[in-house]
């Protein structure tokens, strides 16, 4: 496995999406949280702390729901920018008026000063410039035994949209998204222990090739560094919806895109003591210790 940087990914390009300040989360974000959810279910233990990466585009509806289903966890919200942390305390702070606000722990809006016992972070990997280095932040993030959630893309994501570019001549209509085997082993290479990946594949139909585009450009943008470099007109607009038309067209008329969407899960595991297998006396001090041995 390579731990370099994607080489289909532009880092500038990753920035200037990470420093979006988004007023409502995809609606295939929030879909995806709450099925994220559904696995904790699976998981015994209950976090005393958490931190919730990038809520604002992961997903707002599931952060209520996540701090109804552990009360009395401190929980922290960890966004990228000044203004995005704003916007997050306006949309994610508790009504005074609900119940949660007086018997659980407030919601703070930084990052923990103490390791926390989950980490939860949808919807955000595949979309950074540098995976294995942020995968190591959340690993520092984490207190011993404590554990990740995350959700991103994979590789078979508009796998509808891909032929039709080629056919035309134009660059990918996306970055490559990562394999789920190949997350497994970026968590084992930061330190994770049993990481456990799965994925599904989610397939959204639209009625026309304009509400298509739409919603593709709510959930993120194409960081391909070979992507056309300026702006495009209307020409090549109308264009593209044609050929979308025609090729992801069904019987019924409507239009089928697909989205792989890949879940993993780990632990932060306790540091391993190193044990030497040979130990190394110099000869000098062997003599010394072997003359104060009595006869």
């Amino acid at each position: 496995m390579s731990t370099q940087r994607p080489p289909t990914i532009d880092v500038q390009a990753a920035k200037r999406w990470q420093a979006q300040l988004a007023q409502a989360s995809p609606w295939l974000h929030e879909e995806v949280a709450s099925r994220m959810q559904e696995r904790l279910q699976w998981i015994a233990r209950s976090p005393t702390s958490w931190l919730h990466w990038a809520p604002l585009q992961g997903g707002r509806a599931v952060h209520e729901a996540l701090v109804q289903r552990y009360p009395k966890a401190h929980c922290f919200v960890q966004e990228s920018t000044a203004a995005q942390e704003q916007l997050a305390r306006q949309q994610l702070q508790q009504d005074w008026w609900k119940p949660v606000r007086w018997l659980g722990a407030a919601t703070q809006f930084a990052q923990p000063v103490q390791p926390v016992q989950m980490l939860w972070a949808n919807m955000a990997l595949h979309m950074d410039a540098d995976p294995q280095a942020l995968i190591q932040r959340w690993h520092g993030a984490l207190a011993v035994d404590g554990f990740l959630m995350f959700s991103c893309l994979g590789p078979d994501t508009l796998r509808e949209l891909r032929p039709v570019y080629a056919a035309m001549g134009w660059p990918a209509p996306s970055h490559d998204f990562t394999d789920m085997h190949d997350w497994g082993d970026m968590l084992v290479h930061a330190g994770f222990a049993e990481p456990i990946m799965d994925m599904e594949r989610i397939t959204l139909s639209y009625s026309s090739a304009d509400k298509l585009l739409h919603e593709l450009r709510g959930l993120g943008r194409n960081l391909q560094p070979q992507r056309f470099p300026a702006l495009r007109g209307r020409a090549w607009r109308g264009k593209l919806c044609r050929e979308i038309e025609l090729a992801l067209r069904r019987p019924d008329g409507r239009l089928e895109l697909t989205f792989e969407v890949v879940y993993g899960h780990a632990f932060k595991p306790r540091p391993k003591l190193t044990v030497l297998s040979e130990t190394r006396v110099p000869l000098d001090e062997m003599r010394r210790s072997l003359r104060q041995i009595k006869p």
